[in-house]
């Protein structure tokens, strides 16, 4: 079953496969949905600074009823901050909001501040985030750290320089979306891709050719395109509060085909809809 299989780190660190998205899940129905998703076998559960939904995570987290070494718990820093001393003042801050003495993962949530998504020059800025980060992965607050959004050349700017590299890029990864340079270029790396809104936040639930192709493994567009990101060799981590559908996405377990494996990487989506409001499905 899915909820078991792991991937290794390049520092030997396991990450669950499937792991529980909560962006847009509100801070005072966090815990709720984390215990849930935890009682029904996950224990790879993502969160960010940016998602104001930290405090209940943590919650969730404590009150799980599983130990907190079979937890996965990862959270992002936030994109605005591209100087080491506040860097290291937020890493502790999302420690002491999730009453955890330790992270899993922690990422820098993207290359540029929202406000300015994919535009000037934060070269200096990210290797100072990064090297909090690897200050508070060698005190031991953090198991293994990484980045969101970051392109190569944002990766290569990094590399250059860092002591620690990256062992997570989380992308935007999904049928209809897929950055297969970017995806090999981590791999070449050793650096491991999550794929967050797996599903497209949606938009691919329209698409026709995708829900032929779901009826013909006899499953859902959305185990569809799950199981199409863990093929790719990615965490996936569909977002939900609901309980229903944390089951329902974690019966995966069956084989999508080579040839529709390329068909579902060909795809494209152009528009988002009202959701291109967001930085990430802008186009940019």
């Amino acid at each position: 079953m899915v909820l078991n299989e792991t991937y290794t780190l390049s520092n030997d660190v396991q990450i669950p496969k499937l792991g529980l998205g909560t962006w847009f899940i509100d801070d005072d129905k966090a815990a709720q949905a984390v215990t849930a998703a935890v009682d029904i076998g996950y224990r790879n559960i993502d969160t960010a600074q940016a998602y104001g939904n930290e405090r209940g995570v943590g919650e969730g987290v404590r009150n799980s009823g599983v130990a907190r070494d079979e937890l996965f718990v990862a959270t992002k820093l936030a994109a605005e901050i591209k100087d080491h001393r506040e860097a290291a003042a937020a890493i502790d801050d999302s420690l002491a909001t999730m009453g955890l003495d330790h992270l899993d993962l922690m990422l820098i949530h993207s290359p540029q501040p929202w406000a300015d998504w994919r535009g000037g020059d934060y070269a200096e800025g990210n290797r100072e985030a990064w090297r909090a980060l690897e200050d508070a992965y060698q005190a031991g607050k953090l198991r293994s750290i990484g980045v969101s959004n970051f392109e190569q050349r944002d990766l290569d700017n990094l590399l250059a320089e860092a002591t620690v590299a990256p062992h997570v890029n989380q992308i935007l990864a999904h049928a209809g979306n897929t950055p297969s340079e970017l995806i090999a270029y981590c791999e070449q790396k050793n650096i491991l891709v999550e794929a967050y809104s797996p599903i497209g936040h949606g938009e691919i639930l329209k698409n026709a050719d995708v829900a032929t192709m779901a009826q013909r493994y006899d499953v859902s567009i959305p185990q569809l395109c799950i199981r199409y990101t863990l093929q790719l060799g990615a965490v996936s981590l569909p977002k939900t509060a609901n309980p229903d559908h944390m089951r329902s996405n974690a019966e995966v377990d069956f084989t999508i085909s080579d040839q529709d494996m390329d068909a579902l990487r060909g795809m494209r989506i152009e528009d988002y809809g009202e959701s291109s409001a967001f930085p990430v499905f802008s186009g940019k």
